[in-house]
């Protein structure tokens, strides 16, 4: 019984996935920081944190104004992605001729470069704000399809017939049955939606626009203002890493109101 104390006192306490998630982001930050500052990178190529931090304070009501404009524009977009894919996905996944026709269609669209088809949209809805909406919403729905229809297909068929046998309506059983069962891949759905919503209106500004944080982002690399370039990736950093915080913060819930409420035979 001794001993068995002595290791249990003697063991060396775990170091948990956030402590090191966060230990690791310190780590990278420092590195940013001290990497031009010894000459190791150029900060033509690499501006330090603080100075990047220094020219976001700086030009403060510059980034603000812009960033209100790729939050709206991202908000839409996400919008888009998550209201049109998971109808999509849904669909896809609980309608066999729909899924038969239709998903190979969507795996193979989803495969390509989506890059290709924004000068069409430019070309219809302008440089203004609709078309980094629709190309963001687009760009993100693809998956949110992919990862319902998916998580509908694991749905055990036996749940669906018990429901029906108890006289519930086609919307019913999917609400009810189809959506908790199928939780888990719709928010991965979420999650990766969401990034290349991100991902899409951040290089839609980039491209051609009037205006957002890719729209800064592009005018400061021409004029090598490295500073100023740094700050606006770091803008789009946090607007990612936030999005994927709520997420997660919803994944973490869902799961354990998944577990609790899925539907059991």
């Amino acid at each position: 019984m001794s001993e068995v104390a002595s290791i249990a006192v003697t063991k060396k306490p775990r170091i948990g996935p956030g402590t090191l998630r966060y230990s690791v982001i310190i780590a990278l930050l420092i590195l940013w920081e001290l990497l031009p500052r010894l000459g190791l990178v150029s900060p033509i190529i690499l501006a330090p944190l603080s100075a990047a931090l220094f020219a976001g304070i700086s030009n403060f009501g510059t980034f603000a104004q812009h960033l209100l404009i790729t939050m709206g524009e991202l908000a839409l977009g996400l919008l888009i992605a998550y209201g049109a894919g998971g109808i999509l996905g849904l669909l896809l996944g609980s309608i066999r001729p729909f899924r038969q026709i239709l998903l190979p269609l969507v795996s193979s669209v989803y495969a390509v470069p989506f890059v290709i088809v924004y000068p069409v949209l430019t070309a219809w809805w302008g440089i203004g704000p609709e078309s980094k909406v629709l190309f963001g919403g687009i760009y993100g729905l693809f998956p949110m399809v992919l990862a319902t229809a998916a998580g509908v297909r694991t749905v055990d068929r036996q749940l669906v017939l018990v429901a029906r046998s108890m006289g519930a309506s086609t919307g019913q059983i999917l609400l009810q049955v189809m959506v908790p069962s199928a939780l888990p891949s719709i928010v991965s759905g979420l999650r990766l939606g969401g990034a290349l919503v991100v991902i899409g209106v951040v290089v839609a500004e980039m491209m051609a626009s009037t205006g957002g944080i890719g729209f800064l982002i592009s005018g400061y690399r021409t004029m090598f203002m490295t500073g100023e370039v740094y700050f606006g990736i770091l803008l789009v950093l946090v607007m990612a890493g936030t999005l994927d915080w709520l997420i997660g913060t919803i994944e973490r819930r869902t799961a354990t109101w998944h577990s609790m409420n899925a539907p059991r035979l």
